[in-house]
Parts: C-alpha cells; structure tokens; sequence
C-alpha cells in the first residue's frame, strides 16, 4: 500500500471504512456495506461500453443483492492519501463472482467519522 499523506490514526480509520466495503463483498447483503457510505454517496463505472452505474449509491447495495456473496474475492487496499478532511483510497478486487474490479473512493470526515462519498471503478 502507498500512503502519501496523513496520519496513522486518520489512514487507520479509513482502512477500517474500506474494511466495512469489503468484508461485505463476502456476504452478498448490499445492508453491510452501507455504513461505509454517506447517505448522498454516488458511483460511477462501465460494465462494457454501458455506463451500468451513474447516480446514487443504493444501486451498488441492490446491485450486491442481487449478484450474492464473494466468498473467494480477495481485496487490498493499494493507496490512500489523506488531506485535512478529504481523502481518496484505492482497492483492487479480484474475484469478485468472477470479475475483477479497480475501485477509486472519495472520503470525507462527517461529523468525526470518515465515509466515503464517491466510488468509481474500472471492470477489468
């Protein structure tokens, strides 16, 4: 992992944010993964040449849902780079039910605690 600025306490916080997301990938429950995000948090990505998601990030949960759990996906944080109140992190899964996904989150501290407000991601 690259860490490029920031504190170990607020890079410890993150990582436990981005832990929430990704343990939920084992799951399949789109409800577990929600703590990790603001309410208004969107995403954004292509499925082929269709931008499959563009808007809230409700579609991700019912998305999760429907796809089921991940038992074997396998995902590490590759970067997060912390400034004041904003950050953004990178995490690459592989094995996502077959697929293998680049994610690019935006965070920010709301009220003490880090959520992430933005993801795109890149389908491999």
């Amino acid at each position: 992992m690259t860490v490029s600025v920031g504190s170990t306490v607020e890079i410890d916080a993150i990582t436990q944010v981005l832990e929430v997301y990704m343990n939920a990938a084992k799951n399949g429950r789109g409800k577990d993964m929600k703590p990790a995000f603001a309410d208004q948090a969107t995403i954004f990505g292509y499925v082929g040449d269709n931008l499959a998601f563009q808007g809230p990030i409700q579609s991700l949960f019912d998305w999760h849902d429907k796809n089921g759990s991940a038992k074997e996906v396998v995902a590490r944080i590759t970067h997060i780079d912390v400034v004041g109140t904003v950050a953004h992190a990178r995490v690459e899964a592989e094995n996502w039910t077959s697929y293998k996904f680049t994610d690019l989150f935006l965070l920010i501290k709301l009220d003490g605690e880090w959520k992430i407000i933005n993801k795109v991601f890149h389908l491999h």
